[in-house]
């Protein structure tokens, strides 16, 4: 229920802030005395249009808070969960509304912006409004299936219905996919074959193209090796007779340094110092070039063993290079990785088996799926059977409703009407629509059509009477629901909204004595000049001030004891 409104800046409100209490609470006042503007103030919360022109003279701004207190388990309270909206740690929930002067306006639910259609939305599932010029609820068409479900039809009739058709959607979901599949697989049957003709040859496999990546720079480490060896003993032989090689160069080098030494047994001339030292001096290059033979040897013989030892074939690198530039390439071709390829041709295997074995498998589908149809039709025709009954039992109660509300002449029709195939819906095969003929020989029509504002207002207060307790709303406005009446049919206006308000909190905006003295709580709106300006102000009565208020709309301007006494004889009728 509404518990709290705070204004700033409306129109002629500087300021206002209201406390509402559950029960019945009468808003009353002279005419002109800004209770629209009260009205306006909650719609502006409630997110219905704002227009720029709301915003009080030299203000910058309206800004309007309205508090509610709704239990946890409130359907609400699921809208906001899903929207992100976290819930107050009590059952307060907040609405805030800023206009202005560009037109623009902001909302905000529990301080947490959020967009205008979430505002209307919320609100609708709090408070209903019901006026002479704009009608909320009641008058939309697209609420009656509900209220009339609501009434007379169980919860797990509509919850068999709901399951039902969504196992029938889902069913003929998966029936279309795989009619897509099918009929895609079948214009791309000569690619898919080909491609799976190319990608099977080549055969990839996973994580084939790091092995082979591994493998090409194993094998090309072990051919530059190879290479190195070679090269080094190539150096080391003979390559042609013109070049003998190194070691011949060393013994060739040694036979000529051995004709400086003297032959053995042959005696020499006396020899000088200078010649021995030359002598010295060739035999000591004898033993290197010795040595030098020695270790060539050693050299060749050493390379020669590891050129035995190296194990590079230059086919398996040359193979191992063809089978992963192929992999490389068929994956730039298909616009995959290589990683992919093998997945890639899964994929593309089992399209074409669904293709070749889908005709079996769309039997079994167009099965299930007629099958999940049927179950739903069962469970809405149910549902429909519930709804004409409860159809009949809402039109007898509501008329039962409608004579003490000077609606005698009226007749109320709760219409059925099947709908096409394409619209049914977890709803059921039809749309229920509240029809009303204002007068006897004028057809059925829409609500907000063939009633006046306060004909509507009256039937609706008939409905949610024949309602009560099966809504989640849990305020209702009225203004001005006793236009054009009196006498008894206002006080038969005002014992209805004194009994519906004991479930649900009724605000009503009323001219009528009788109206007023039904409420729990009044309101009284007036006018007061400060500084100059005129201002709208709006305070709770007392019990004095309350008679002398309903004496007032009793008398007019002159307020009379016998007035007085009308009133209180009023009051004590509650």
């Amino acid at each position: 229920m509404l518990n709290f409104l705070s204004i700033r800046d409306v129109v002629l409100i500087e300021a206002l802030d209201l406390s509402f209490h559950p029960g019945l609470t009468a808003l009353t006042g002279e005419t002109g005395a800004g209770k629209s503007i009260l009205l306006d103030s909650l719609g502006l919360a409630l997110g219905e249009r704002a227009n720029a022109r709301l915003i009080r003279s030299g203000a910058r701004e309206a800004r309007v808070t309205a508090s509610f207190e709704v239990p946890a388990d409130h359907p609400v309270r699921n809208i906001l969960s899903e929207q992100g909206v976290p819930a107050e740690s009590d059952e307060s929930l907040i609405l805030r509304r800023i206009l202005t002067l560009d037109g623009r306006s902001r909302a905000w639910v529990n301080d947490q912006p959020i967009g205008i259609g979430l505002l209307r939305r919320v609100a609708g599932m709090l408070v209903e409004i019901q006026g002479q010029h704009e009608q909320m609820g009641l008058a939309d068409p697209t609420t009656h299936r509900d209220l009339l479900d609501a009434f007379g039809v169980p919860a797990a009739t509509r919850r068999k219905v709901a399951t039902s058709h969504k196992a029938w959607r889902e069913a003929r979901e998966t029936l279309e996919v795989a009619q897509r599949e099918i009929a895609t697989a079948a214009r791309e049957e000569e690619w898919l074959r080909h491609t799976i003709d190319e990608l099977s040859s080549l055969a990839p496999q996973p994580d084939e193209e790091n092995e082979l990546a591994a493998q090409r720079q194993a094998l090309q480490r072990n051919e530059r090796r190879s290479e190195a060896v070679a090269a080094a003993l190539a150096e080391l032989t003979p390559r042609d007779r013109r070049n003998s090689g190194p070691a011949a160069a060393l013994r060739a080098a040694s036979r000529a340094l051995h004709r400086l030494l003297p032959a053995p047994g042959r005696e020499t001339d006396e020899p000088d110092a200078e010649f021995e030292q030359q002598q010295a001096g060739a035999q000591e290059a004898l033993k290197a070039l010795d040595a030098a033979e020695v270790a060539l040897s050693e050299a060749e013989s050493m390379l020669t063993r590891l050129a035995a030892d190296q194990d590079a074939d230059p086919r398996l690198l040359e193979q191992v290079e063809e089978r992963l530039f192929a992999l490389r390439a068929a994956a730039r071709k298909f616009e995959t990785s290589v990683s992919d390829l093998p997945d890639l041709l899964k994929r593309l295997t089992e399209r074409l088996n669904a293709l070749e074995t889908g005709t079996a498998r769309l039997v079994e589908l167009e099965a299930a799926a007629a099958a999940a149809k049927a179950a739903f039709i069962a469970a809405a025709e149910d549902l429909s059977a519930h709804r004409v009954k409860a159809a009949r039992k809402i039109e007898t109660a509501v008329m039962g409703e409608l004579k003490p509300l000077k609606l005698e002449r009226a007749r109320f029709v709760a219409e059925l009407t099947s709908l096409p195939e394409e619209q049914w819906s977890a709803h059921g095969l039809e749309q229920a629509t509240f029809l009303l003929a204002a007068n006897p020989g004028q057809p059925p029509g829409p609500l907000g059509k063939v009633a006046s504002g306060g004909e509507l207002s009256r039937l609706m207060l008939a409905i949610r009477l024949v309602l009560a307790g099966r809504s989640s709303i849990g305020t209702l406005v009225f203004d001005e629901i006793d236009s054009g009446v009196g006498g008894a049919t206002a006080a038969a206006i005002g014992e209805r909204l004194h009994r519906l308000a004991r479930d649900m909190q009724i605000l009503t905006v009323t001219h009528s004595p009788q109206v007023a003295a039904a409420a729990d709580h009044h309101l009284r709106i007036g006018k007061l000049v400060r500084n100059g300006q005129t201002q709208t102000s709006a305070a709770p009565l007392p019990d004095v001030e309350r008679r002398e208020e309903i004496a007032r709309m009793l008398a007019g301007d002159v307020i009379t004891d016998a007035a007085r006494a009308a009133a209180e004889s009023l009051l004590e009728k509650r």
